[in-house]
């Protein structure tokens, strides 16, 4: 039996080095000594920051010293910490770095609002001097926000209710996580009895075995039916916060709120909305596929998860995956290959499991240092290699954004950051399809891309929609309650799955499950993520030079555009409805290849 080892037994070349960003943890010591000077020195300038231009300048570079030290430090006890949970130094370490951080944030907090309130004329012209042109952008975001500032006395009761503000979040994932988490019961799976929670329910929706879904489901939501009105309280508390917000601030909805910061037009929400309703019929066709090809006689929801194909036995090590990542994106051409898998090699990665380590993978970097992925990989599981180029696509985003932006404006949206992976993660599919042995590995390759786009544009969709319904009646008048609530999500359950789809009396409570709903607005940007990256590997895969050189000038970007129009650089008009038909119509593509291989 495979047994997982301790941190220290884990050999160095297998774990990331985090010498890039400190020599030693003496050194990191040393510098988180050093931000409490760093911070104060900011305050210094506390109303005096309209005084001149050569003031402002003096106070920003002094600010950019405080911050990039403050992630520096976070950064790298964080990395640590997540290394391994076990490990009480770390989260020692990781808790003081914290702390540092909320301080300076409270003794900071005066920069944003004070330098909003200097004459605009003044300070525009201030900044077009060539001893700006690292601050500029940074200046340019904040006036963005200046018509929705309230005054002084205003922002302060906004900013003192911040905290209030997440008790519906908190108290979902409370109940959610730990008191609910333990009433679930358990599941028979292969004649043993097995903890439902939150975590493996998941894993039962997987199960070949469509007795261990029904148990699961139906035992899963009958609990989350006799909480409803908890939760439906709780998540109608979290949509009426944005529209106190919105209407104190001014704007013209919770949608237009949320989506202000990065410069989205509500339409590109709506357009995308609208475009996957057009297109449901695919959607529709796919449903009656799977129907087909695990042989029932109704479609039940708990039936939409499990693999429509088997997994096929692979065997990819790490090194393997890695030369699968260079020779798949090799459109991209050599110098990007060589920097992504001498990253991958090399130190960016910390590549398997060990006591303690977080579960999952992602990809973390700051303006120093490299840019580094966590992995759980397994050689046994083929979609672990495209892990490997989804997070080796967030971190050569990170990269080329590092090296082309000064600190204030180096940090690339949320918006724009599932492209650069999802991406990657496209032309390995396509690699890793056309050069699949047979075709059983092609229909396994077919049925998990489906799955994988479907997940990401249209159930995310769906998500967004329910969301905007949510709000937009609340705008109106209209309180949410938990009858409410569940019949929008039938009617949206009812709309995205079809006709084959047969319900349980409860799965609309799915509705008031989900943990993303209480970060307003955010689930669309899966759905458009995935629509530019699709539109742009084709592109770059199809095309020539000037596609690739245009998909870079997009990764280089950074901070110092709107996401709107860094995608638009790379070739892709997200205010059109075309990227999102684009992507409709490779999920299409896909359906009807597996449709004829099964």
């Amino acid at each position: 039996m495979h047994k997982i080892p301790q941190r220290k037994d884990v050999p160095a070349k297998d774990k990331w080095n985090l010498s890039s960003i400190f020599k030693s943890d003496d050194e990191w010591e040393q510098a988180l000594k050093e931000i409490p000077a760093l911070s104060t020195k900011v305050a210094a300038y506390k109303g005096r920051l309209g005084e001149s231009s050569a003031t402002l300048l003096e106070a920003l570079k002094a600010l950019e010293a405080a911050e990039l030290k403050l992630e520096t430090v976070y950064h790298y006890a964080s990395l640590q910490h997540e290394a391994d949970e076990d490990d009480t130094t770390a989260t020692d370490r990781e808790g003081r770095a914290m702390i540092a951080y909320t301080n300076m944030q409270s003794e900071l907090s005066f920069i944003d609002p004070e330098i909003q309130a200097i004459d605009e004329s003044k300070l525009n012209s201030w900044i077009e001097a060539p001893e700006f042109s690292d601050y500029k952008i940074y200046i340019k975001k904040l006036l963005h926000f200046k018509q929705y500032i309230l005054s002084e006395k205003e922002e302060r009761i906004l900013s003192l209710q911040g905290q209030s503000a997440q008790t519906a979040e908190t108290a979902f994932k409370v109940l959610t996580n730990v008191d609910m988490n333990k009433t679930f019961g358990t599941v028979m799976v292969d004649g043993e009895e097995r903890q439902l929670t939150e975590t493996t329910y998941g894993v039962f929706m997987h199960n070949q075995d469509r007795k261990v879904r029904e148990e699961a489901y139906k035992k899963f939501y009958s609990k989350y039916e006799e909480h409803q009105n908890t939760i439906a309280a709780l998540y109608a508390g979290n949509v009426n916060q944005d529209i106190f917000s919105m209407r104190a601030r001014g704007y013209g909805s919770s949608l237009e709120q949320a989506l202000y910061g990065n410069k989205v037009p509500t339409s590109v929400y709506r357009n995308l909305i609208d475009c996957i309703h057009k297109n449901l019929p695919t959607l529709h066709k796919y449903y009656r596929i799977r129907k087909r090809a695990l042989g029932l006689d109704e479609l039940r929801h708990y039936d939409v998860y499990v693999p429509l194909v088997k997994s096929v036995k692979t065997h990819t090590t790490y090194e393997e995956a890695v030369e699968i990542v260079r020779n798949a994106l090799a459109p991209l051409g050599k110098e990007y290959t060589d920097r992504i898998c001498d990253g991958l090699l090399n130190g960016w990665v910390d590549r398997y499991e060990n006591v303690g380590k977080r579960s999952g993978a992602f990809s973390s970097g700051c303006y120093i240092g490299d840019p580094y992925i966590l992995l759980n990989y397994n050689e046994d599981n083929i979609r672990d290699v495209f892990t490997v180029a989804h997070e080796g696509g967030h971190s050569m985003h990170s990269w080329y954004s590092v090296h082309n932006n000064p600190f204030m404006c180096y940090d690339y949206t949320i918006f724009e950051a599932e492209v650069a992976s999802t991406f990657n993660e496209e032309l390995v599919f396509e690699y890793l399809l056309e050069n699949a042995k047979d075709d059983e590995m092609k229909k396994y390759l077919l049925a998990m891309r489906a799955d994988d786009i479907l997940a990401t544009l249209h159930r995310q969709t769906m998500f967004a929609e329910f969301e905007l319904k949510a709000h937009e009646l609340v705008e109106g008048g209209t309180p949410l309650t938990p009858e409410l609530l569940r019949k929008i999500y039938r009617e949206l359950l009812e709309m995205y799955f079809g006709e084959e789809m047969v319900f349980e009396s409860n799965s609309d409570m799915e509705g008031l499950r989900i943990p993303h709903f209480y970060s307003s607005f955010y689930v669309y940007k899966y759905a458009t993520g995935i629509s530019a990256a699709l539109a742009l590997a084709h592109k770059v895969k199809d095309g020539g030079d000037r596609d690739r050189e245009d998909y870079f000038r997009f990764l280089k970007s950074g901070g110092s555009r709107y996401p709107i129009e860094s995608l638009r650089i790379a070739g892709v008009d997200m205010e059109k409805t075309e990227p999102v038909q684009a992507a409709c119509d490779e999920f299409a593509k896909i359906v009807d290849q597996l449709d004829k291989l099964l």
